[in-house]
């Protein structure tokens, strides 16, 4: 925290508004939101009450936090259900890092990401994965950088916050705030979980030879290497997408190749949601840009990301490993069965979508075969007595 306040981005902030906890949660979800959690979060409800009451037209409120740990998974999860009880009309929208195969920090990853996901699910509006795997490849692979830093991960991070809130922030052609954004995305309540991209994304070496057009942004966009999370757009379908412009530029031609790329990848998209795409475009380009976009995926591919974690899970649970440290702070073993359940239950709504078109239309096929069944022998034919 001290860094953060002697840091460049140290004035942003009130210096009221930092909230500190005597210690860390230990990588424990159970100590993030029941103990050590627990004790500070009034002090933090008192002062998101603050600055909410400041506010001319509060829309919603953004949070920021991980889901390996234990401070952003079982304090961040407190934080959500109070903010939910308190303000249960405004939207909630997450930015969650989410455990990579290849980057793992702790062994109880797993554990922590089931309990969090449980109360995602039912908690937030709006939820953007991003996964530190694939920010490292987009360092490595498109930018060419050696060595990533963090400082590298958060800014790609930063650029897509930046893209989602802007049209809250500054005038445009055509405007999707965050509730726009969550009418037009979420078709059904729980499938909220959505996965980011950017573009341009060009390494410094390359940007003087790279044109920056709109078909070009709209060709990056659906690439599967941009996207921040480790799951592969092409294994799923989209239930719905956006994608947010910012610089001048013409709307005929953002729409004629959105266009373009639904008609061409329609394989890609859900049959019974028409016209899923949904485009947004503001005048003022980000510093150092001509323009750019965001992009904004809801696909049923992102189960893969809760597959992976569920695997996990259940290896350790069945053994119960590690579970006394959890116990140990006031949980029971049935909040974690609950988890895991509520998570399969997830991933089997994603996979039930993706197959649905012959699936719906069988069952309609067969609904009005007995509706003209049952009039035939209303009209026609008297009952028979036994």
């Amino acid at each position: 925290m001290d860094s953060v306040r002697s840091g460049p981005f140290g004035r942003l902030f009130s210096p009221d508004n930092f909230i500190v906890g005597r210690e860390g949660a230990g990588n424990n979800w159970a100590k993030g939101h029941y103990t050590e959690g627990a004790e500070i979060a009034d002090a933090t409800l008192d002062i998101i009450r603050k600055e909410a009451e400041g506010c001319d037209c509060l829309q919603g409120f953004q949070i920021v936090h991980s889901l390996g740990g234990g401070t952003g998974s079982g304090f961040g999860c407190l934080l959500l259900g109070k903010i939910r009880e308190e303000y249960p009309d405004r939207i909630i929208s997450t930015f969650s890092v989410i455990p990579s195969p290849k980057v793992s920090d702790t062994v109880v990853e797993p554990y922590n990401t089931t309990m969090s996901i449980h109360h995602l699910v039912e908690n937030t509006d709006e939820t953007y994965m991003i996964d530190n795997e694939a920010l490292y490849d987009i360092c490595y692979r498109t930018l060419k950088l050696s060595a990533p830093a963090l400082a590298d991960l958060n800014h790609l991070i930063a650029a897509v916050m930046s893209g989602i809130t802007t049209c809250i922030r500054f005038p445009g052609q055509l405007n999707a705030d965050l509730r726009k954004i969550v009418v037009n995305m979420v078709p059904f309540p729980r499938l909220h979980f959505f996965m980011p991209g950017f573009a341009p994304l060009v390494s410094r070496s390359n940007r003087p030879y790279q044109a920056v057009t709109v078909p070009e942004l709209v060709c990056q966009l659906f690439d599967a290497k941009n996207m921040m999370c480790a799951c592969d757009p092409r294994r799923g379908k989209y239930l719905t997408a956006a994608s947010i412009f910012r610089g001048r530029m013409s709307t005929k031609e953002v729409d004629e190749q959105m266009y373009n790329i639904q008609n061409k990848n329609s394989s890609y998209f859900i049959e019974w949601i028409p016209n899923n795409v949904k485009s947004a475009i503001c005048d003022i380009p980000p510093r150092g840009l001509k323009m750019c976009a965001t992009f904004i995926g809801n696909t049923t591919a992102i189960q893969e990301l809760f597959k992976r974690v569920g695997e996990q899970f259940s290896a350790m649970f069945r053994r119960k490993a590690f579970l006394h440290w959890y116990t140990g702070e006031g949980m029971e073993e049935m909040e974690f069965t609950e988890a895991e359940s509520n998570m399969n239950d997830l991933i089997s709504e994603y996979q039930q979508h993706q197959e649905a078109p012959a699936d719906y239309e069988d069952d309609e096929m067969e609904s009005d075969e007995e509706d003209i069944d049952y009039e035939y022998s209303n009209k026609n034919v008297k009952p028979k007595r036994k």
